[in-house]
């Protein structure tokens, strides 16, 4: 056999660009690598004398081969019978007889996946290369398979380099492993980190998912919440941080905490954003997140929110019809001089609202507006529960468990309702006019309003108190318009009063001498919860809330 004619294509050897005077030789050493007098000039006391050094000829495939640290088999003919096995090979995986099959004394060529990849050398003659295969002893080899071509071999041969690249591969499970541990890690604080359970509001029906990116993807910080202001209004937020890992999630959390706090100062969707941005620059200047938060007050029917370069809400209402919150859009937060402003998108009974980030609709290659718009046609179409919604609106995108990027969907719906679920849902209002002698009129009017609502006559007591405490503290405190309004729904009974000043009420402790100062301390007592925020326009509204009996 020609060592010559296959030891080139060994990988990590290279064949060297020689005239040669027969097929299959290779120049020797001293005619390769000798000095020539041309260029060294006439002196040549420097030479290098190259009598006696040997040449590749010199030396027996066998005595190189055998040595080699790599694993070397010769097999040959199509039943890929064993020629030659060298010592390295021998060690790993024992002797094997010359002459024997390699499927029936080879156990690791089957382990290795080398009999498919033996055919396709001897068909093709082209090298073939199979990359850190384990045997069952938890060894991992890289093997290259070459075709041999000998005057002795009438079938053809192929030569079997194994390189053992077990160290390699455990060093590689082990950052497999560790980004995995990482992976979860932030996984774990992201879903930590959002709400375990939603909050259910009376007026309206919700659900969210959240879907981390595949394995391959580290963990984003998209996060939404749900956050229940009293009198009946309900915040929504949802947003995105834009980076990956554990500090993406970490920062989530942060703005995720403050959007809760800012939201308990029942503050205009602008404001709370302008606060936001604020924050976010303190937290992590380097981080920018895009954020929608919107409040839904049910005597309005319609979302009032700002979106700090967020995706805009879509609204489907009952007939199908897809609508797309438009302008104002303000730069992420983080940004920094911006004022942002707030919109309003109506949300009718029988309509749905979708907000996401663009994990769901953004794909490589394509423009995110193509996104929206299919994330529209599928909205249309999109009936039934909000879990139901989230569910059928990432199929329709396409969002599997191997997706490239997180995903947060809140679909949030404004029932219709009809027949005897509509009685549990009443409004009633009445202009507060006439200076002083509006209050009797308001504690008769929200008297006759709880016994038309077949009130329990313990609760319709409350309620007149309620009543005549929140409009005596308007009427003393207050400008006009004054109004009231009684509100109640499946589980509890809300009072509301605004007026034109925008000073806040507080609760402070009155003297035993004061004859004022104890309106707001008999609403905290007698009532569930109480409030107070400003109005658009310039006013405020002033509001406590009842639980109903079960």
């Amino acid at each position: 056999m020609n060592f010559t004619r296959w030891s080139a294509r060994l990988p990590g050897t290279q064949r060297r660009a020689a005239s040669r005077g027969t097929e299959g030789s290779v120049p020797a050493a001293r005619g390769e690598y000798g000095p020539r007098s041309e260029h060294l000039g006439e002196d040549t006391a420097g030479a290098v004398d190259t009598a006696g050094v040997p040449a590749l000829e010199d030396f027996t495939a066998r005595e190189i081969v055998g040595r080699l640290p790599g694993l070397v088999a010769l097999v040959y003919g199509p039943e890929h019978r064993i020629a030659y096995v060298n010592e390295a090979y021998a060690a790993a995986f024992g002797p094997r007889p010359a002459g024997a099959t390699v499927a029936d004394t080879c156990p690791e060529a089957e382990e290795l996946g080398l009999l498919p990849l033996l055919d396709q050398v001897l068909r093709s003659g082209k090298p073939r290369t199979v990359k850190s295969r384990r045997t069952h002893d938890g060894g991992s080899y890289t093997v290259t398979c070459l075709p041999v071509e000998s005057p002795h071999l009438a079938d053809g041969g192929v030569l079997v380099h194994a390189a053992d690249v077990t160290d390699h591969a455990e060093a590689a499970e082990r950052l497999r492993a560790s980004e995995r541990r990482h992976r979860e890690t932030a996984v774990t604080l992201q879903r930590s980190l959002l709400p375990q359970e939603l909050e259910q509001p009376d007026d309206l029906r919700i659900a969210a998912t959240y879907q981390p990116g595949g394995t391959d993807a580290a963990v984003g910080g998209d996060w939404y919440d749900v956050i229940t202001l009293g009198a009946g209004r309900t915040a929504l937020v949802i947003g995105d941080v834009m980076g990956r890992g554990v500090r993406a999630a970490a920062v989530m959390g942060q703005l995720r905490t403050a959007v809760r706090a800012y939201a308990r100062l029942d503050l205009p969707p602008h404001e709370v954003l302008q606060l936001l941005d604020g924050l976010a620059a303190e937290i992590d200047a380097s981080q920018i997140a895009t954020c929608v938060y919107a409040v839904h007050d049910p005597n309005e029917g319609k979302l009032v929110y700002a979106s700090a370069g967020h995706l805009p809400i879509l609204v489907r209402d009952e007939d199908g019809t897809v609508r797309r919150a438009e302008d104002p859009t303000g730069p992420p937060l983080g940004t920094g001089g911006w004022l942002h402003t707030s919109g309003t998108i109506a949300l009718p009974p029988g309509s749905t609202a979708v907000l996401y980030t663009d994990g769901l609709v953004e794909r490589r290659r394509e423009d995110i507006d193509e996104g929206v718009a299919a994330l529209e046609r599928a909205l249309s179409g999109a009936t039934g529960s909000p879990q139901v919604v989230c569910d059928r609106l990432l199929r329709s995108l396409g969002v599997t468990a191997e997706h490239d990027d997180d995903v947060a969907v809140l679909v949030l719906q404004h029932p219709a309702r009809k027949g005897p679920d509509a009685e549990l849902f009443h409004n009633a209002a009445l202009e507060l006019l006439g200076g002083v002698e509006a209050a009797p009129r308001a504690r008769a009017f929200a008297s006759g309003v709880l016994a038309s609502w077949r009130f329990p006559v313990e609760l319709r007591d409350l309620g007149v108190l309620a009543t005549s405490e929140l409009v005596a503290n308007s009427l003393q405190h207050g400008t006009p318009p004054m109004r009231l309004r009684l509100r109640r729904t499946d589980r509890r009974l809300i009072i509301e009063v605004t007026d034109g000043d925008d000073h806040l009420p507080r609760r402070r402790r009155a003297e035993t001498e004061d004859e004022a100062g104890r309106g707001i301390s008999i609403i905290a007592t007698i009532a569930s919860s109480w409030g107070s925020r400003r109005t658009p326009g310039g006013g405020k509204a002033v509001w406590c809330e009842f639980a109903l009996p079960d």
